[in-house]
Parts: structure tokens; sequence; C-alpha cells
């Protein structure tokens, strides 16, 4: 505790999620120098690693960012004619404005939240213009609706086969299962601090070689985010800049706990933490999301009761030292989230529903 500031909730949230103690204990060894044979070495170890977690023999780039970063490398290195944009949540729509913010022509396939992109509307699209790359979010952490990104990849590759499948992960990798390989994904980006459940601060790209061509033909992909540069540096096992060191060292850690658990185990334990919520949510309010594209790492509940979700998160935090999120954008009070990610336990979330069953009943429901 610092001053007279409590501690805080342990974190039910979207993202940022809990992180395990020998984690974040991991990030207490002693710095060393980000050219050091120290740092090509964590890498090296680390490399092979993240592979097995993206199912792919692809690169995977570290960054020093957010994900929102990886939309812009995306963008720089990946579209030269126009973006199909598929929009059907907060952050989907972000990347389409990163993509804008970067001068690249895009049209948005707009798609109403709550509801999932499917390959026929993005084939529809396809059909109607020439596009050289496709993003899509495969969980909208606004809205609790996952993608079936593998029929959309293979929609993509029949009917635009030279496309580039841009695809945002944040929300899902290392909690629902993704194939970046098996399903044909060109660039799979997510963030560390979701089901990953890392201290936020590092990004993670899986970038193929179709990518990587299409970026030798770009000019002015900026340098931070250029994917030629990345792999420059890799082959060095060395990132560009200098990293969040500590946050490799936490990585480290968690990826050996994430393989020790086993990844079909951990998409088990995240899709029974999800069948929980959602029973416990269809019961007491309602699921935003449209049923059989419902999240196994969140879920956007429906708040039919019109109860202050401020009022809520006061309450859990005084009286059960948890938190969980409002909604997102235009959803802010419409609905409230639940992280069931990263490292949380069936158990976490039965003793979290029965804390907001606490408040409702404290509140006269």
């Amino acid at each position: 505790m610092t001053g007279d500031r409590p501690p805080p909730a342990r974190l039910f949230l979207p993202g940022p999620t809990e992180v395990r103690e020998e984690v974040l204990v991991a990030q207490a060894r002693r710095l060393v120098g980000h050219r050091s044979p120290e740092i090509e070495s964590l890498m090296a170890s680390i490399q092979p690693r993240l592979r097995e977690v993206f199912r792919t023999g692809h690169r995977v780039y570290v960054s020093t960012s957010s994900a929102t970063g990886l939309f812009e490398a995306a963008a720089r290195n990946c579209v030269a004619r126009r973006a199909l944009c598929c929009v059907n949540g907060a952050f989907s729509d972000r990347w389409r404005e990163v993509v804008a913010a970067n001068g690249k022509p895009h049209d948005a396939l707009e798609v109403e939240w709550g509801q999932p992109v499917t390959p026929v509307l993005v084939d529809q699209a396809l059909a109607e213009h020439d596009y050289d790359a496709v993003t899509v979010v495969h969980n909208e952490t606004s809205t609790g609706v996952t993608s079936p990104v593998a029929e959309i990849a293979a929609a993509v590759r029949a009917r635009a086969p030279d496309a580039l499948l841009l695809v945002d992960t944040v929300s899902s990798l290392g909690g629902i299962d993704v194939r970046v390989d098996e399903w044909g994904i060109d660039v799979c980006l997510t963030g560390g601090q979701k089901c990953l459940a890392l201290p936020p601060g590092l990004a993670f790209a899986a970038v193929g070689e179709r990518a990587l061509e299409r970026a030798r033909q770009i000019p002015d992909r900026g340098w931070y985010f250029d994917f030629l540069v990345f792999e420059r540096y890799l082959e060095r096992r060395q990132t560009p800049t200098t990293p969040a060191i500590t946050l490799l060292y936490a990585l480290d850690v968690q990826l050996d706990r994430i393989l020790a658990e086993g990844l079909d185990a951990r998409f088990a334990r995240h899709a029974a933490m999800a069948r929980h919520v959602r029973d416990w949510a269809l019961e007491r309010f309602d699921v935003f999301a449209a049923d059989g594209y419902r999240s196994d790492s969140v879920t956007a509940v429906t708040n039919t009761r019109g109860i202050s979700v401020a009022a809520l998160n006061r309450w859990l935090a005084r009286n059960h030292d948890m938190v969980v999120s409002n909604g997102y954008g235009k959803l802010a009070d419409r609905t409230f989230r639940i992280g069931h990610m990263g490292d949380h336990t069936v158990a976490e979330m039965e003793a979290l529903t029965a804390a907001i069953d606490e408040f409702l009943e404290a509140d006269g429901e």
C-alpha cells in the first residue's frame, strides 16, 4: 500500500486481468543490457514457445507497445491498395480508424454490435471491390462476440487469394483456440494483458511470409513498427529498440506456466468459466452477444435491471475485493463486462457471481 490508498481490487476485467504472484515477482530480477548475450538467450528461448501458443511456424515479433501499435504495423506493412475493415464493435472500429489515420484507402463492412462478422458477409464485400487486405477482430472485447475466423479465412482465400488476412486476437489468444497456420492468417496480433495474463506493456504479432513480402513492396512504412526492421533484429535475437526487459522476464515465466497447463486444458478452463458466467447472466440479466457466437473470455452482460455499474463496483471492491468492467463506448451502463480470462478459475467466477447476487439483494432487487 502507498500512503493511504487502499490496495487495488482483484481484476475481473476484460483486460488487464489478474497476474499471478510468481509472474509479478519475476519482474524483480536485476536488469541486463538490451543488447547483451543474456537478452539474446532469453529471446531465443521465448520465440519457440510463442510460436507454440500461436500455433504457427512463422516468426512472432515482440513489441513494447499496446496491441493498438500493431494495428498500425499491420496497416503500414500490409495495405498497398485498399483494405476491407470488418467492424462489429469498438475495437474493430478502432482498427478501421488506425487504417484511415495511416492514409490507407479502405471500406468498412459494418455489422451490428452484438453480431459476428460472418464468411458470407465478407465474401459479398470482397465480390464488390478489389481489396488487398482484410482486417477482422476474432474476439470483440467490447461486445463479447467471437467471429468465426477459420471460416472467414477460407472465404477470403476463395474470393481474393492475394488479399492478406489481418486478425486481432487481443482478447482470445491463449484462452480461445487460435490456429494461425491452419487457418491461413497472415498477421495475427495480440496483447499480453488479457488471456496471456501478463502485466500490460507487451504486444505480439505472428507474421507470415506473404505479409513480409508485401511489406518489402510498400514504401514509407515508418520505422518503429516496420516488419522488416523487426525481422532484421529478430535474426539477431533482439528487438529493434530497448524492450521492456522486466516484462520479458515475466513472459518467460508465464509461457512456461501456460504450456505446463497445456493449451487444450487452458481453452477448456476458459470455456467452463464462460459457461458459468453466461448461465448466471441469462438467469439474472441477459447476454449481449448473439447466441452461438458468445466469447469464452469475456461476457458483456446486458443490464436489463438498470443497475448502477459504478455502484456495483464500489460495493464489490469494498466487500469482496473485486471489480468488473462497465460496458465500452456506446454500451456503457447498457452493459457491464466480466472478464473470465487468463489464470482465473471457475471457482473464482462462482465467487464473483455470488458476490454480485449479494449486491442485487442488498440493492433491493
